[in-house]
């Protein structure tokens, strides 16, 4: 390999427990709207992706990234692991915007359906998830990614745990 070839990414992100934290004392939709407003620093997985935070409304939460290369699988595309952790991070934060301080919740259940390749062209993907049942000890949620045209890329649902 040629030094002509290498590429370098600088990921940068704050610490991640101070946040946690302040999850811990707000309700999730106002914790979801802290990061959205950039009061509060967002997970260290979005910079990974270069994840922005589009909306955050009871039960509803849009993210976007524009993929690049450095998320190449072997065969050239953007790696299904990213749709899939896009995906998971827009069902569960809709749960999350829907819960009261001091209660958390955790995925249990993530079924990805890849219906479309995504490529690292520079072009902008967003994931929106919605909650479809909540409740006390679980909830549900689906999801979606689309391309800048609104092309249907992927899908979810999702089911995850509530912990009073």
């Amino acid at each position: 390999m040629t030094d002509a070839l290498v590429r370098e990414k600088t990921i940068s992100w704050e610490d991640p427990m101070a946040s946690a934290q302040l999850g811990r004392e707000l309700s999730g939709l106002d914790y979801l709207r802290g990061i959205l407003d950039g009061k509060i620093p967002p997970a260290p997985i979005g910079s990974h992706f270069g994840m922005r935070w589009v909306s955050v409304e009871h039960g509803d939460v849009v993210v976007a990234a524009v993929p690049d290369e450095s998320l190449y699988n072997p065969i050239g595309m953007v790696h299904g692991g990213v749709a899939a952790t896009l995906l998971d991070s827009a069902v569960a934060c809709a749960v999350h915007s829907t819960l009261p301080a001091g209660v958390g919740y955790t995925s249990v259940e993530l079924k990805v359906n890849y219906l479309r390749a995504i490529h690292g062209d520079g072009r902008e993907i967003t994931a929106h998830g919605w909650v479809v049942k909540g409740g006390s000890r679980i909830a549900f949620a689906e999801g979606d990614i689309r391309d800048a045209g609104g092309k249907l890329l992927a899908t979810a649902s999702s089911t995850c745990l509530i912990m009073r």
